[in-house]
C-alpha cells in the first residue's frame, strides 16, 4: 500500500529547545562540526491509492491538523519511495 509522508518543522525564526539540547550534547561529545540541530515531526499516512484528490486532502490535513501553523511549517507532503 502506498504511503504519503508529511514532514513538519518548527518555524525558522522560533527557538527549538530540543534541537538545541541535542546540539549541545553533540558538542560535548566532540562532534562540533554539527553547528545546529532542528527537530521536527514526520507523519506516514497509508492510503489505498494515491490520486490528486488524496494528495490534496493530505496537504489539507497537514495544514489543519498535523501542524500548528503558529509555530510550525509543513515542509513537504510527498509519496514515499
Amino acid at each position: 500500500m502506498p504511503t504519503i509522508v508529511v514532514e513538519v518543522m518548527p518555524k525558522a525564526e522560533l527557538l527549538d529547545p530540543a534541537g538545541k539540547a541535542v546540539a549541545t550534547t553533540l558538542g560535548k561529545q566532540g562532534r562540533s562540526h554539527f553547528s545546529g540541530v532542528r527537530i521536527g515531526k514526520r507523519f506516514e499516512l497509508t492510503v489505498d491509492e494515491v490520486t490528486d484528490a488524496v494528495l490534496a486532502e493530505a496537504r489539507e490535513l497537514a495544514d489543519e491538523l498535523l501542524s500548528n501553523g503558529v509555530i510550525e511549517d509543513v515542509v513537504s507532503v510527498r509519496v514515499a519511495e
